[in-house]
């Protein structure tokens, strides 16, 4: 019996030595990134495994641009859009997680989960796209990492920047030049709405941007991103 208690007793201290380790790893890329940029994330990773899977040859579209050179129209549209109090908050809403919590509830699953834009940067940057308590765990403790050390300017600049807009494409920049042949500075407010409508499903909305739903949400964005905050 002690035999067994012992073994269990290294085999807990095994584990919890790891997840230490990647805490540890995860903080120093977030260190690092308060002054250099991404050149990859998780998201982008996985999505050119997607791409490749039917492509051999695919590329991803992505161009990294400083915050200065990304219109103030879509950083307020993308505010309005995901998280309307991101300049107040430090990395939850609680309302938001409220109203997610209830839904959860509600359909006995996670269905929901309140994010900001910290914590969808957060799972953009480390984490994969499915749904579980565990990696939800994961996303919180990553996006209080970040808030602590970054401004919300580098945090706004850097999901601009990594953020997934349709198959392959990653990026304002390079969603600008997809959808408007145009740089992500000279957007008008009407195309920066629609771009910030695209966030929640990119890969349907990329072919889908005639839908009701998709409409619905561009006029909703167009009319409160005029009264949002966004860092300068």
């Amino acid at each position: 019996m002690r035999t067994i208690w012992r073994w269990l007793g290294k085999s807990v201290a095994a584990a919890f030595a790891l997840v230490l380790l990647y805490q540890l790893w995860v903080f120093a890329h977030v260190l690092w990134w308060i002054d250099h940029n991404p050149t990859s994330t998780a998201f982008m990773e996985a999505g050119l495994a997607r791409q490749q899977a039917k492509n051999p040859d695919a590329v991803l579209r992505h161009k990294w641009v400083p915050y200065d050179r990304i219109s103030r129209h879509l950083k307020r549209a993308v505010v309005a859009a995901e998280d309307a109090r991101f300049v107040e908050h430090a990395g939850f809403d609680v309302a938001g997680i409220q109203k997610a919590f209830e839904k959860n509830v509600k359909k006995g699953r996670l269905v929901a989960g309140g994010s900001t834009i910290t914590q969808q940067l957060a799972k953009n940057l480390f984490l994969s796209g499915e749904r579980s308590f565990l990696r939800k765990g994961q996303e919180v403790v990553i996006t209080l990492m970040i808030e602590s050390t970054w401004s919300k300017r580098r945090i706004l600049e850097v999901y601009l920047n990594v953020i997934e807009w349709g198959n392959g494409i990653y990026g304002a920049e390079a969603a600008s030049r997809r959808y408007y042949k145009k740089s992500a500075a000279n957007l008008s407010r009407d195309q920066a709405a629609r771009m910030a409508a695209m966030i929640p499903n990119p890969r349907w909305y990329e072919n889908h941007r005639g839908s009701r739903l998709y409409q619905r949400r561009v006029v909703l964005i167009k009319r409160y991103m005029g009264a949002v905050k966004v860092p300068r």
